[in-house]
């Protein structure tokens, strides 16, 4: 094992970490933006 080379977490993991964490927080971003411009517009 070389200094150099550390264990990463693959890419796909990131990505379908990413997606359950990042999915619901723009989705719930946009309807409160929503919502939002309902009530002042």
């Amino acid at each position: 094992m070389s200094p150099t080379q550390t264990v990463t977490t693959p890419a796909w993991r990131i990505a379908l970490a990413w997606g359950f964490v990042g999915i619901p927080l723009v989705w719930g971003f946009v309807m409160t933006l929503r919502s939002a411009l309902q009530l002042f517009a």
